[in-house]
């Protein structure tokens, strides 16, 4: 298992903001301290990703964009993915399905319930629960070692590397 895959739940966002729809939400003060860290934490641990796909919800958006900020990666490569919005698990599989033969390192960046339908998905519920916590908070990142074929991801075929949460990198 040569290649990664980086969920990232979005950093907390903001409920009390006027936005007109749940789309516009933007982050709140919290989410926009601990976005970066998860792109420095991520730096430091060279993975840089070859390639990051987002959902285009705004609290998202705002997640990535400050990710990238600490990964030194370029807004423009940033793929903007309508589908990771909102997302179930079957969706979610067919996006990385798009990628078959993906780069050696994909980060996505989406929504509960989605990602951790997905991370349950693929690592095959083998999972410890954190007690009176998610298995995803928000700008939580699982770190999973993915096998090259993504065309038709089986249950239980990655590892889990690793669960970053950014209150531990204070």
């Amino acid at each position: 298992m040569a290649r990664e895959l980086l969920l990232l739940r979005h950093a907390k966002s903001d409920w009390d903001s006027d936005a007109a729809s749940d789309i516009e939400r933007p982050l709140a003060k919290r989410g926009k301290r601990d976005a970066p860290r998860i792109g420095e934490w991520l730096y430091r641990e060279g993975l840089v990703p070859s390639l990051i796909l987002s959902s285009p919800a705004e609290r998202a958006r705002e997640t990535t964009l400050r990710v990238c900020k600490g990964l030194d990666y370029k807004k423009r490569d940033i793929k903007w993915e309508p589908a990771i919005y909102e997302a179930d698990l079957e969706t979610l599989l067919r996006v990385l399905g798009d990628y078959g033969q993906a780069p050696s390192i994909l980060l996505m960046v989406g929504h509960n319930p989605g990602l951790e339908d997905l991370l349950r998905y693929l690592a095959d519920d083998d999972l410890d629960e954190i007690k009176d916590e998610k298995l995803l908070p928000t700008a939580a990142l699982a770190r999973l070692e993915m096998p090259d074929d993504w065309s038709s991801l089986e249950a239980g075929s990655a590892l889990i590397s690793r669960i970053v949460r950014p209150k531990s990198l204070k």
